[in-house]
C-alpha cells in the first residue's frame, strides 16, 4: 500500500484552516485519519493514523507547577456570574480545595477545587470556553 502524502498534507491544512481536532478520509480500501491535540499553551502536535512524516509538528513547552485539570467536559466560567469577581487570578494565593472556576455541564454548575496550595501561575482557559475532561485549566506553583 502506498500512502499519498498530498492527501495527508491537505487534511492537515484543513485541520488548521477550520480549527478542527480530527478529520477522516476514506476512499475504497484506503482510510486516513488525521488528528491533533492542543496542549494548554496552544502549541500543536499532529498525529496521523497512517505512518507518514509531518514536518509541521511543534515541540510542547514543559510546564512547571501543579496542573489543576477539568474533572468533566463542559463550559468553563471564571466567576460565579457575569460581572462578578473571578475565583482565580494570576498571582493570587490559593489553598487546596478552594474553588478555582466553575465548569457547566448539562445546566449544572460544578465547582472545580484546587488540588494544591500555592500561587496561581497561569489560567489556561478563557471565560466561557469549552473544556475537555482532563484538560489543564490552571497551573499552581
Amino acid at each position: 500500500m502506498k500512502i499519498d502524502k498530498k492527501i495527508i498534507k491537505e487534511l492537515t491544512d484543513y485541520l488548521n484552516e477550520f480549527n478542527l481536532t480530527e478529520i477522516e478520509y476514506t476512499d475504497k480500501d484506503t482510510k486516513i485519519k488525521v488528528s491533533k491535540s492542543i496542549s494548554s499553551n496552544s502549541n500543536q502536535a499532529v498525529n496521523v493514523a497512517a505512518s507518514a512524516p509531518i514536518s509541521n509538528v511543534e515541540k510542547v513547552k514543559i510546564i512547571s507547577g501543579t496542573e489543576v485539570k477539568s474533572p468533566i467536559i463542559g463550559t468553563a466560567y471564571l466567576s460565579p456570574e457575569p460581572g462578578a469577581k473571578k475565583f482565580a487570578e494570576v498571582g493570587k494565593k490559593i489553598k487546596k480545595g478552594e474553588t478555582v472556576m466553575i465548569v457547566e455541564a448539562m445546566k449544572t454548575m460544578n465547582h472545580v477545587p484546587s488540588t494544591a496550595d500555592g500561587i496561581i501561575k497561569e489560567i489556561c482557559v478563557e471565560d466561557g470556553q469549552p473544556v475537555e475532561y482532563g484538560q489543564t485549566i490552571i497551573i499552581v506553583e
